[in-house]
């Protein structure tokens, strides 16, 4: 299952990896801290990173927040289950050759979709040539299928989705993940469209573990509060 490791493209923030002792860092490792803590109601292993719309850092949360979960020693994978505009090709600098859509269409196998990283434990599943039928395939049995092999080697499997507001793809996901992290960003999400996402995920039987905000303005002095995690 092991590849070459590829190194990560600073074009993107993976901030959790290159600067493991900055404040942002941090950050995403009390998000992890919280969500180990609300795991009391039974074991979370799947996790589903997702937002109202567009733009509001999922994709970033998502990738360093599976970097923090790899430096505790645990096996993560990371799926790239954004079909329609991926993103981790570009985070992870990896081969987008073959992903999650090769591999339920059968036209790869486990282990030549599945690659590694340069953070030690951190896998990466790419999604793939994007496909015409992204809720087809993220519905289909062979999906259900798949997450269930993935739960045999991986510890932690997140899952980056397309935004709730944006298409179906991530209600669909929902009853496959233990959990779910809705993510809003400062000055860009509006009240009405949060709420909105929330509703719908509620609806498709998510258990949405709690919110991020991020890119709030903040000063040295409070920089603390520049992540924030909370219960819906």
């Amino acid at each position: 299952m092991l590849k070459q490791n590829k190194p990560i493209s600073k074009q993107r923030h993976l901030i959790a990896f290159y600067k493991p002792k900055s404040t942002i860092a941090e950050q995403y490792r009390t998000i992890r801290t919280n969500i180990d803590f609300s795991q009391v109601s039974g074991e979370l292993k799947t996790m589903m990173i997702t937002s109202a719309g567009p733009g509001e850092g999922k994709s970033t949360t998502a990738a360093n927040l599976a970097a923090v979960m790899a430096q505790q020693g645990k096996h993560v994978l990371l799926i790239d289950a954004d079909l329609r505009k991926p993103t981790m090709h570009y985070t992870f600098r990896l081969s987008n050759t073959h992903g999650l859509t090769t591999l339920l269409t059968k036209k790869s196998t486990f282990d030549e979709a599945i690659q590694n990283t340069e953070a030690e434990n951190l896998f990466v599943l790419t999604s793939g040539p994007i496909p015409p039928n992204p809720a087809e395939l993220l519905s289909s049995p062979a999906m259900t299928s798949f997450m269930n092999h993935a739960l045999t080697l991986f510890d932690t499997v997140l899952l980056d989705t397309p935004p709730v507001l944006a298409v179906t793809d991530a209600q669909l996901l929902a009853n496959l993940c233990d959990g779910t992290v809705l993510v809003v960003r400062s000055g860009a999400t509006e009240r009405e469209a949060a709420v909105k996402a929330k509703d719908l995920l509620v609806k498709a039987k998510a258990r949405i573990l709690g919110v991020v905000l991020n890119g709030k303005p903040v000063s040295k002095s409070d920089s603390h509060y520049y992540y924030y995690y909370g219960n819906e």
